[in-house]
């Protein structure tokens, strides 16, 4: 007997029941499809979110989620803005930071004593570059643009960014770094289409921010790998990266990548110059010993002030640099640093760039001390504070912290409610 046919108005019945017994056990919003608790598959249900509409800012620019509540905050005790509308030293938000790129608008900023940003009409701005060269030449941005370009993914740090026992985040401790890609044109281009004279050994680079000297850099820097940069992330910089035009000094200390350039001189010796407040180099040697970060790591997740709600498996995760080179390898201890296990690198590394890694761990409930040490391309291992401490042939204490460009571990304490705190105290 042949089977019978049911009509469509049976089907669009037994549909309807369908709908209503799946919206009584397991309401499915932005889904078409979902599994219920009793594994059968629900259907179509009504989509309840509000829905967002759309602005001119939205066409425009587009913005972010209003459940997204990262920022940037002031570091070193200084407020930013002050009561004269000064701004300081801003920290990004690592710890609610992906992949390896921080965005335009959370990349860490910082100004020379506290400083306004200078705004700048690009269509009337230039650079100038004179002093040991065949053919001084002053550079509208048109002129910038018209020569080959280049786009690098490059971190910038402050040196006063670094692990200390007083620090509650990892926003706090390690803020003052962000990556970016960075676009322009290789300042080597620009010194070639001058010509540089046989005894030009350094260069001088000038920003327009008040308050500031100039930074004295080694020439073959110049010639290596640095970049006159007009795009940040795929568009132009912003005015507190330098806009129209910075320095981008892969791997050397932040405030060498001078913002707002506008003036480069080519000279036969180091020039004793007041960049900042603790920067003045007496001698060309000191200078060049501390212009480079050395191998770098921090945990992001979980850090200060971050919470474990269960034991189980987390993945524990972090980021990762050096300014001499592409990272190696990165090491994770979970035991305050008596056994180390090889972390998993997030994509290729890039030379003084940041790297994501991750390791997978299974928190048992207990008490832990967890930390990262980077080795880069050259074979340094990021040390101890206690290492370091022995290298300078001085005590140590847990008040001790390493001079200038710190690059020591940071530790994070994981207690047994899971609660996260800082683990050099």
């Amino acid at each position: 007997m042949a089977p019978k046919r049911t009509s469509r108005r049976e089907l669009l019945k037994r549909g309807a029941a369908a709908m209503g017994a799946a919206a009584t056990v397991a309401p499915i919003t932005n889904s078409a499809f979902a599994q219920t608790p009793a594994g059968k598959l629900a259907t179509y249900a009504e989509n309840e979110a509000p829905m967002i509409a759309t602005d001119d800012d939205l066409v425009a620019y587009g913005t972010r989620s209003h459940y997204v509540t990262s920022k940037r905050i002031p570091t070193n005790g200084r407020p930013s803005p002050d009561d004269f509308g000064l701004g300081f030293h801003i920290a990004t938000p690592l710890q609610d930071s992906y992949g390896t790129i921080q965005a335009s608008s959370l990349h860490y900023a910082a100004t020379t004593k506290g400083a306004f940003t200078p705004d700048i009409d690009p269509a009337t701005h230039t650079l100038m570059i004179n002093g040991l060269v065949d053919k001084p030449r002053v550079f509208t941005m048109a002129d910038l643009k018209r020569f080959p370009s280049v786009s690098r993914f490059h971190f910038i740090e402050c040196s006063g960014n670094s692990a200390s026992a007083a620090n509650r985040t990892v926003q706090e401790s390690h803020g003052l770094t962000s990556n970016a890609e960075w676009t322009g044109v290789l300042l080597s281009t620009l010194l070639k289409e001058c010509g540089l004279k046989k005894n030009a050994t350094w260069f001088v680079a000038e920003g327009a921010e008040e308050i500031k000297g100039a930074s004295t850099m080694p020439i073959n820097k110049a010639m290596r790998d640095t970049i006159v940069a007009y795009g940040m992330n795929g568009e132009p910089l912003r005015p507190q990266q330098g806009f129209p035009v910075r320095l981008i000094v892969p791997g050397f200390e932040g405030i060498f990548n001078t913002k707002w350039l506008r003036h480069i001189k080519v000279v036969d010796q180091y020039q004793l110059n007041m960049n900042d407040y603790g920067h003045l180099q007496r001698t060309e040697i000191a200078a060049a010993m501390i212009f480079e970060i050395g191998p770098k790591s921090v945990i992001t997740f979980p850090s200060g002030g971050q919470k474990l709600p269960e034991r189980g498996w987390y993945e524990i995760t972090g980021l990762a640099w050096s300014g001499q080179g592409a990272v190696r390898k990165v090491e994770i201890s979970t035991d305050n640093g008596k056994t180390w296990h090889v972390a998993q690198l997030k994509g290729t590394p890039q030379p003084m760039a940041h790297v994501r890694f991750g390791y997978m761990w299974n928190w048992d409930g207990g008490e832990h001390v967890i930390l990262s040490r980077t080795i880069d391309a050259i074979g340094q291992v990021q040390p101890t504070r206690e290492e370091v401490a022995k290298i300078l042939g001085v005590a140590y204490t847990p008040q001790f912290r390493p001079p200038q460009n710190n690059n020591t571990i940071m530790k994070w304490k994981i207690a047994r409610d899971g609660n996260v705190t800082n683990g050099l105290a």
